[in-house]
């Protein structure tokens, strides 16, 4: 009898863990191929959502990357003032659906990942601007500088988790009934360059992993309008390591 290793997923990455793999739709930059397949399109951005204004919030970067190479690129993640609207600059594994007016965005959270990762790492160059854009509570931070975050949660959730922003900020990953695991980098200045960062991840069950949601934003505060409209996050050459 032949036994299958009780680590099958165990050392599953994410498509296009290193941003080298970029194509342009309508005006809007995607994280994917050209006829990619459902399973290659698993990074979300705003991008369709305000590329009709000739704006995207993720770009690729060819020139500044933290490994130099043939075909090598990083993702530029912006916070943008987008006609009187704060956006933050976002990466994020799900798919996005549509804007809601000007205040909000519908999209999905999570895409299905079943390993039990360790930690992940990569590089990142955080460029932050002084918050210019406020909304309550946070009223008083207009002024200081902005902070940046790249998150990580595993979930044990059914299916992908739908959004809506205008509906308010969503859970925080530690107080999700389905969490597995998670772990967050926040960067509080300028790192004057690409930075390598561990991202350790709390396991907190011992529940099999199905989704997972990793977010870059260069404006962690973002979902509550506020943030710096100069504040840009490059990252590059993610991994897990397991």
């Amino acid at each position: 009898m032949i036994m299958l290793p009780c680590a099958l997923f165990a050392q599953e990455q994410v498509y296009n863990f290193s941003f080298d793999t970029w194509s342009k739709t309508k005006g809007a930059w995607d994280l994917y191929p050209e006829n990619a397949t459902a399973k290659q399109q698993v990074w979300g951005t705003v991008n369709h959502g305000t590329s009709f204004l000739g704006i995207n919030t993720t770009a690729p970067e060819y020139e500044h990357v933290a490994v130099k190479g043939k075909g090598k690129a990083a993702a530029k993640v912006s916070s943008r003032s987008i006609m009187g609207t704060f956006a933050t600059g976002n990466l994020y594994t799900g798919k996005f659906v549509k804007i809601i007016g000007m205040s909000g965005a519908e999209m999905y959270h999570g895409i299905p990942f079943h390993g039990r990762p360790k930690s992940l790492s990569g590089y990142v160059h955080y460029k932050p601007g002084k918050i210019d854009a406020t909304k309550k509570p946070y009223k008083e931070m207009k002024g200081q500088l902005d902070k940046g975050q790249i998150e990580i949660a595993l979930y044990s959730w059914k299916q992908a988790r739908h959004f809506v922003s205008t509906d308010g900020a969503s859970t925080p990953a530690a107080e999700d009934p389905d969490i597995v695991a998670y772990g967050s980098l926040v960067l509080d200045k300028d790192t004057g360059g690409y930075i390598p960062f561990t991202i350790d991840l709390k396991y907190v069950n011992d529940k099999q992993p199905s989704y997972l949601f990793i977010a870059v934003l260069a404006s962690r505060l973002g979902e509550f309008f506020t943030g710096s409209s100069k504040s840009v996050i490059y990252v590059d050459e993610f991994k897990f390591n397991y």
